[in-house]
């Protein structure tokens, strides 16, 4: 994966014509993403999710990528220290015929994919974990407690969980003590608070969803698609959280369906 280096044109070249690295510049990435510069804390972020997922950073992965774009663009004074880790990352991995396939993501897209042939490198982490085999909902949203995790939990990602729950466990209505129950209170006194301090966030709510829910099943298509409904309807923006329900949802339902390709 390439790296356009910021470089000077000249002895002359003035500091406000140099541009950062961005996404774009490293990823087949697109829209808003594409034009963000890639900042110390994106690329803390992804290295502390291959490590938790993958036991290691890759050497030529998303991680090491990002962490010689941010360098790059800190040395250059395009980005401060502290910039960055607002898109959200997501590691995953899953099985295939044997093989360990391991889907690696920023802001909901995919910037890499690969196989790992050894099985036996799959790791039980909390809140990360993806078992062998089909990417269910309660794995998907741990994933998003992950890659999202400092999200305070607002209307719309209580209806995206309200709907990944009745799709898992088949029922119509909200279940006393479940997650989308849990995350619909966890709304509306957020949306009481003035500040952000204190408020729940969806790692506080979903970091245990396979445990918590009372059935699970295989994400498919459909499945993801009413639940980015549900989370889209319920913003102002009409778009889904980086990172998030929706986007974590996206991304398991693409890797099962090609899993069984």
């Amino acid at each position: 994966m390439s790296q356009q280096q910021p470089q000077r044109a000249g002895a002359d070249q003035s500091h406000d014509q140099l541009e950062p690295i961005t996404f774009g510049n490293g990823f087949n990435v697109t829209g808003e993403l594409a034009s963000k510069p890639i900042g110390p804390q994106d690329a803390a972020a992804m290295q502390s999710a291959e490590n938790m997922v993958l036991g290691q950073t890759t050497k030529k992965g998303p991680a090491a990528a990002m962490q010689s774009a941010s360098t790059a663009n800190e040395r250059a004074g395009l980005v401060s220290r502290n910039q960055g880790g607002d898109q959200g990352v997501a590691v995953i991995k899953s099985n295939k015929d044997g093989e360990v396939l391991v889907t690696e993501s920023v802001g909901g897209q995919v910037v890499a994919e690969y196989r790992q042939p050894d099985v036996s490198m799959v790791t039980t982490t909390p809140a990360t974990l993806i078992d062998p085999g089909p990417i269910t909902i309660g794995e998907a949203l741990e994933v998003a407690a992950l890659s999202a995790s400092d999200k305070p939990i607002d209307e719309s990602d209580a209806a995206a969980i309200q709907a990944a729950e009745m799709i898992a466990t088949g029922s119509s209505e909200i279940l006393p003590g479940g997650i989308a129950s849990e995350a619909q209170s966890a709304a509306i006194r957020n949306s009481q608070m003035d500040g952000s301090e204190d408020r729940a966030t969806l790692s506080d709510i979903l970091a245990d969803a396979s445990a918590i829910l009372v059935k699970d099943k295989v994400v498919t298509r459909e499945d993801a698609e009413k639940v980015v409904a549900a989370e889209v309807r319920n913003n102002p923006e009409m778009q889904t959280t980086a990172g998030g329900v929706g986007d974590a949802m996206a991304i398991a339902a693409r890797r099962n369906q090609n899993s069984t390709i």
